[in-house]
């Protein structure tokens, strides 16, 4: 019997979907926007265990309720997600996330949350791990086509069809939470905390006003962008990722020092997604637009994970691409 917590089997990023010489066995499934979780459901009790280990249970009371009604004992792996405005809302899981008690049974009301499972560690008394994916999956499927398994719990959009997984990655795909597809050999194994499947991220190009930069403005290491709300206030959206050389030098030769009325000025900016630690940045002169390649993790109007820088774009000015 398998015991919590488990480091979950992880994947390895590439840029393309590999050919179908490559993967003739591949299962093609939709990588969403949530939370990697695993679910120990056991004589109808629920233990949910994050990527790194910790206790999720008391924050979704409503997934704990729906384990009552588990008739089997199994262990699975999936993302946690909950659905809002039409999409899947990162954002309303993170706060889901931090309740408990009261406060957690009460956005358990307002905002659902789904498990939507791709794999099977543990069933009918045994341990799956050292089963070949392709007899997981089937496992799986025949526990939502008997009922065992029904909403929250959420079987995982698959195909054996290259083609489909490439309509995935469109951008439309995008904007309701599909981040991309993860590509898993019909043959695998299940190695808890080894990346034994690959994953493709769906991503599109998006314009930025270079607002801040760390290093030197001369030579800047990487570009922080923002965007004008309605309001008029310049709103940080992303950072980029460290530039290469001949985009520090080209990039470098058009900057300028912000000064004190910059509206960034004593702004403070994350180090990094969920970190408390502050960024060492300096401002810049808000008038130089670039474009980036991004992925479709967004909250509240920023980008989750660094970007790309792509060219510069001095054929657009910041009023003409700026308006969140």
């Amino acid at each position: 019997m398998l015991t919590p917590p488990i480091s979950p089997m992880l994947a390895r990023p590439r840029e393309t979907l590999p050919p179908p010489s490559q993967m003739p066995d591949a299962f093609w499934q939709q990588k969403l926007d949530g939370y990697r979780a695993l679910a120990f459901i056991r004589a109808g009790t629920l233990h949910l265990q994050s990527r790194g280990g910790a206790d999720l249970t008391p924050a979704f009371p409503d997934l704990a309720a729906a384990a009552r009604n588990v008739r089997e004992d199994l262990v699975v792996d999936g993302e946690l997600v909950v659905f809002a405005g039409g999409r899947l809302d990162f954002a309303a899981l993170q706060q889901r996330a931090r309740r408990t008690g009261r406060s957690a049974a009460e956005a358990a009301r307002r905002t659902p949350a789904h498990l939507v499972i791709f794999d099977l560690l543990e069933a009918d008394g045994d341990a799956w791990l050292s089963r070949p994916y392709r007899e997981r999956w089937a496992r799986l499927e025949a526990a939502f086509a008997s009922g065992v398994l029904r909403p929250p719990w959420t079987l995982v959009s698959s195909t054996r069809d290259r083609t489909v997984a490439e309509e995935w990655l469109d951008p439309a795909y995008g904007q309701v939470g599909v981040e991309g597809v993860l590509i898993k050999s019909a043959t695998s194994l299940y190695r808890p905390g080894q990346r034994g499947w690959w994953k493709v991220r769906s991503f599109q190009s998006s314009e930025g006003i270079v607002a801040g930069v760390t290093g030197p403005v001369s030579r800047p290491y990487s570009l922080l962008l923002g965007r004008y709300d309605s309001a008029g206030r310049l709103r940080f959206i992303a950072r980029t990722t460290p530039l290469t050389a001949a985009a520090r030098r080209d990039l470098g030769a058009l900057l300028a020092p912000g000064g004190p009325e910059h509206p960034w000025a004593g702004v403070r900016i994350s180090a990094g997604w969920g970190s408390r630690e502050d960024l060492r940045f300096d401002t810049v002169r808000p008038d130089l637009v670039v474009e980036v390649r991004t992925d479709s993790a967004m909250d509240q109007g920023k980008h989750r994970h660094p970007v790309r820088y792509l060219r510069i774009r001095d054929d657009r000015s910041p009023r003409e691409v700026s308006i969140l």
